[in-house]
């Protein structure tokens, strides 16, 4: 397959040397053309005019067995199957023993190896893996030479005809470039190894790795119950004498350690993919992150970071937020992934660093091949693979328009956000990163309200240390300058994941042990941030907000760990901060009950639409299938965030709202309409809430507004875009 010859005559030659090496009368190979069916592409022993002739259609034939169930059929008297197809222009009559396995990319069964004998023969296990590691070999090399693609015609060895996917949309934008995938395949170069013994060495010593890895995850002491079990489930894939005899095999077979751990991560893909039982498709999540960490170890630590092109786009199944920090600042144009949610930290992060992102995607990574053109469509919620010269075209079109829309917004950032009628509305913006603080110029916000401090904590495997967080503090107050900067302390658990921080497994995460619940239970780490957000803002403002408040108890506790690191402070003779405020977050219902007791004690709040949604409608935010279901302008909604600012209004109690909502011009509208006068969104969504503000004439809004809180529909999205037409909005 290596040589220079046209790729049909090196298929030939293939089918004749397995024939001639395996004792067989009959070798032939289907390849998966674009229509679904199985064409016959060459052949040894069969009828040579049936090439290309013979098609299988999906499903057909004991070739279609071995596509359905992605695994090896072996059969010694093959004409008795219920699924044999008997086609005569193949002339295969006299044959009755059968072989076929398949070849495998990606998870995608995009061809079939078959073997065939006149007397009904039993084939050996050492026949069958031979014959998979064949196909695995020759499913890459055929993948991997272009002009073989070429001559062979519309093949899906790799997919290579234009698609369209649709998805849900993560982050908004449109960017054009070439996949990179999160988890590339091994490539072909690599597959095959000159000396089996060393290959075999490599693969015990990344085991022993592997295994040494997840014993230091059980040695930590406190966890216990199911959490330990399903470590210790993992534990045993690691040592599943099948799995480990299928990469030992594969290697002294003479595959590199690599590939034979991508085949068999491909094999499992291929055969659970398609499963239905929740339960086996989280085992198939257990054993594809076993076999990544596997590669991982095999790859070495020097090759994590790879060099990525200008303008790179991320496929991945799913990330977590570190993952996507991992990157190189800038690097990436876009952001297509399988899993997640809209409301997942990785499309958070996403956003903020304004990345077009596509989730939902089925099957993406297995439809995309590393440098193929992709298009992300933010607006849309779609995935455009290999398109078009002229989707392309009209692609590049609307960037042109979108570029001219954002330098006309840029052309407002220095303007206030005042009303048609003079009320001024503080923009605020969103942020997680150094590189958001120093952008604040850029976007035209008026401050930071709300800075998540977890990042830091999630792309690190030790607690970051007092000095590493008050340096970080420091650079953000530095790079806001004068302007305001809201500090939420630390944020995590729950789908918020720190490595450092292991705890047991619970049921409902969302509803855990997450935010303020572990900075009280965990008094040392919560005063340790407290401390270094002092020592960073001395002789400046500091504003200190603590998330996820749910008692007016959780907030005095808490206030008082900021009274007694003040205590610490000045016996220790450090200067302090000038003016030191510290909030509470609203985003659990138990709250709107109990305004006045919590709003006597806060020197501002501010209100976390994004989680106050999800447990005021009881709907999980990071899962798809309820994500979507409940709307931000539904009457309860919107009623429960009139009653918080008319309780801040009555008592004189700042207050803002800094979830996603604040971000978007229509909810924004609603929301200023409402009685909000303070919004702290993404960063990429301050120029067109501003926009939006300038045109808006709010005494004529506030009155129109206002019936529609008594509506019993669940959603009056459609009246509230009436009344922006009405009154001729710019969103």
């Amino acid at each position: 397959m290596a040589s220079d010859a046209p790729a049909q005559a090196r298929l030939d030659q293939v089918v004749k040397s397995i024939a001639r090496l395996m004792v067989t009368e009959v070798c032939s190979v289907y390849l998966l053309r674009s229509s679904g069916e199985m064409e016959l592409f060459a052949t040894q022993g069969l009828n040579p005019d049936a090439v290309h002739r013979t098609r299988l259609r999906p499903g057909e034939g004991l070739v279609g067995e071995v596509v359905r169930t992605a695994t090896p059929l072996s059969l010694s008297d093959a004409p008795t199957h219920p699924n044999f197809s008997y086609r005569p222009e193949t002339g295969e009559d006299p044959f009755n023993a059968f072989l076929g396995v398949p070849l495998l990319r990606g998870g995608r069964v995009v061809g079939v190896l078959v073997v065939q004998n006149r007397t009904s023969r039993v084939y050996a296990e050492d026949e069958i893996e031979d014959l998979q590691t064949i196909a695995m070999v020759l499913a890459e090399v055929v993948a991997d030479v272009e002009d073989a693609i070429d001559a062979l015609g519309e093949v899906e060895v790799s997919p290579h005809r234009p698609e369209r996917l649709k998805g849900q949309r993560f982050a908004d934008g449109l960017a054009i470039g070439q996949a990179v995938l999160h988890d590339p395949p091994v490539a072909a170069a690599r597959i095959v190894a000159d000396d089996p013994l060393t290959e075999e060495a490599r693969l015990q010593e990344g085991l022993t790795q592997l295994r040494l890895q997840i014993d230091k995850l059980l040695s930590v002491s406190h966890l216990s119950g199911p959490s330990i079990e399903v470590l210790e489930t993992y534990r045993m894939f690691a040592d599943d004498r099948g799995w480990v005899r299928s990469l030992e095999e594969a290697v002294r077979g003479g595959l590199s350690a690599e590939a034979a751990v991508d085949r068999a991560r491909t094999q499992h893909r291929a055969r659970f993919a398609a499963a239905k039982d929740p339960y086996i498709r989280e085992r198939l999540h257990d054993l594809e992150d076993l076999a990544n960490r596997l590669l991982r170890i095999l790859a070495g630590e020097e090759t994590t970071r790879r060099t990525l092109p200008d303008n790179a786009i991320l496929v991945a199944r799913n990330l977590g937020p570190a993952d996507l920090l991992e990157y190189p600042a800038g690097a990436l144009k876009g952001l297509l992934l399988e899993e997640g949610s809209a409301a997942s930290h990785a499309a958070l992060v996403a956003r903020a660093l304004e990345i077009p992102c596509v989730g939902r995607l089925s099957g993406v990574q297995d439809r995309l091949s590393e440098g193929d053109i992709v298009i992300v469509d933010g607006e849309t919620a779609e995935a455009h693979l290999r398109p078009r010269a002229d989707v392309i075209e009209a692609a590049r079109s609307r960037l042109l328009i979108r570029e001219s829309l954002r330098a006309d917004i840029a052309g407002l950032r220095h303007l206030a956000a005042i009303t048609l009628d003079g009320e001024p509305i503080t923009l605020l913006s969103n942020a997680g990163l150094v590189s958001d603080a120093a952008a604040l110029d850029a976007t035209g916000a008026d401050g930071i309200g709300l800075f998540r401090t977890e990042f830091q904590f999630m792309v690190q495997d030790k607690l970051p240390g007092l000095e590493a967080q008050t340096a970080l503090y420091t650079q953000i107050l530095d790079a806001a300058g004068d302007q305001p900067v809201t500090f939420r302390t630390l944020d995590i658990g729950g789908d918020k994941v720190v490595t450092f921080l292991q705890g047991g497994r619970e049921e409902n995460p969302a509803l855990g042990r997450r935010s303020i619940r572990l900075g009280l239970d965990r008094p040392p780490l919560l005063r340790l941030q407290l401390r270094a957000l002092l020592r960073a803002a001395r002789g400046r403002e500091l504003r200190v907000m603590f998330p996820l408040i749910a008692s007016v108890d959780e907030f005095t506790l808490a206030k008082g760990l900021v009274d007694a690191e003040c205590d610490w402070a000045r016996r220790r003779g450090w200067a302090l901060p000038s003016i030191l405020r510290v909030g509470a977050m609203i985003e659990a219902p138990a709250l709107l009950w109990h305004l006045e007791a919590l709003l006597a004690q806060t020197d501002f709040v501010s209100v976390g639409t994004n989680d106050l949604m999800q447990y005021m409608f009881a709907a999980d935010r990071t899962n798809p299938s309820v994500a979507d279901r409940y709307d931000t302008l539904s009457p309860p909604f919107l009623r429960a965030l009139a009653q918080i600012h008319a309780a801040c209004a009555a008592s004189g109690t700042p207050v803002s709202v800094c979830g996603e909502m604040a971000g978007r011009p229509l909810e924004a509208f609603a929301l200023i309409a409402l009685g909000f006068r303070r919004l702290s969104a993404p960063a990429s969504g301050i120029g067109r809430v501003k926009r939006m503000i300038l045109t808006l004439h709010l005494a004529r809004a506030e009155k129109l507004i206002a019936p529609l809180l008594t509506q019993t529909r669940g959603s009056v999205r459609g009246e509230v875009e009436a009344l922006a037409r009405k009154l001729n909005l710019t969103l």
